[in-house]
């Protein structure tokens, strides 16, 4: 965190979904910043469309057909 250490700066952090199973494996490094960075900190939550999206791309790769009605209006 070289660039961002000023009061003056702001650094943005996007965060993902995080399982159980992978907080176990993989730290979060938005926690990690917003423990740790000398400047503030905004944490952006991933979009809702995404949770849709990868529901896509899992149906994709089953192969399984799309179901209209699972998708928000």
């Amino acid at each position: 965190m070289g660039i961002a250490r000023g009061p003056e700066d702001l650094l943005v952090v996007a965060t993902g979904p995080r399982t159980a199973f992978r907080r176990l494996v993989r730290p979060s490094v938005a926690r990690h910043c917003l423990a740790h960075a000398a400047c503030p900190v905004l944490v952006v939550p991933p979009s809702p469309l995404q949770t849709e999206l990868e529901a896509v791309h899992r149906r994709n790769f089953w192969r399984r057909p799309l179901d209209l009605g699972e998708l928000s209006a």
